[in-house]
């Protein structure tokens, strides 16, 4: 289904061509296209709004337009994929007639177009949420304790959504109930997503490696859509393996 804010929504994926683990990670092939070409497909399926990538390398820019998708080129020191994404909304949207702007990061090539949607349903229902992100009840016990599995503490709105409180790579909250899985992709008033990148770096977030508690820290409301599945990450051989042996198997379905 179409988002009803189709004309008012950015999406924009952040592509750099440097990775340590996976070189040139952006344009390695997955069932006969770039991952960053297939992040794009599933942004296209989402029907979320216009599809920007943001790239730091003119080899992405090539392979993205090729596809007959946008792309634009942002500088190659950027910290933070939101202060890539913020570049690029300052280029293609300059009056700021956008009002959503949501950020799909370039390593999720089989992510499910419904995902992309529900991040955006958080700051459709409340006028005073400035973030939306989505997130996953943790069913794998490993994960609890796994400290590479970011947790969001919340107070729940619904049964499909929370307020964060904290993210946190420790086991929280103490006690009997369900933990929650963070999931690393974000929806931003414009406003909010301007506010959030002019802040430094928070006491909170250097100590957890947590870019968003900078947000929380500076009273920026969060809240999290709770979804079914966690998308795949693409950051080894190994996940990129998983990522074409997905496509692959949708393709011939």
């Amino acid at each position: 289904m179409k988002n009803p804010a189709f004309g008012r929504t950015l999406v924009l994926i952040p592509a750099r061509m440097a990775s340590t683990r996976l070189p040139g990670k952006p344009l390695a092939d997955i069932a006969g296209l770039s991952m960053i070409v297939q992040v794009a497909k599933r942004a296209k399926e989402a029907e979320a709004g216009r599809i920007i990538v943001a790239a730091d390398h003119q080899d992405i820019v090539d392979a993205v337009t090729a596809a007959g998708f946008e792309a634009v080129m942002t500088r190659t020191d950027h910290q933070s994929g939101s202060d890539r994404i913020f570049e690029a909304v300052q280029k293609v949207d300059p009056d700021a007639s956008m009002e959503f702007i949501i950020n799909v990061q370039g390593d999720l090539p089989t992510i499910e177009p419904e995902a992309v949607r529900a991040s955006l349903r958080p700051l459709q229902d409340n006028a005073s949420t400035d973030i939306a992100t989505l997130t996953v009840e943790i069913t794998d016990e490993h994960e609890k304790t796994n400290p590479n599995v970011v947790k969001i503490v919340g107070s729940p709105l619904s049964a499909t959504r929370l307020k964060a409180l904290y993210f946190t790579r420790a086991t929280a909250p103490f006690g009997k109930g369900p933990l929650y899985h963070h999931i690393g992709l974000y929806a931003y008033r414009r406003a909010a997503l301007e506010k959030f990148v002019s802040l430094g770096p928070s006491v909170l977030e250097k100590r957890e490696s947590l870019e968003q508690l900078r947000a929380l820290e500076a009273g920026m409301r969060i809240d999290a859509e709770i979804v079914d599945s966690v998308p795949l990450g693409v950051d080894t051989p190994a996940d990129l393996e998983k990522a074409r042996a997905i496509l692959s198997a949708r393709a011939t379905s």
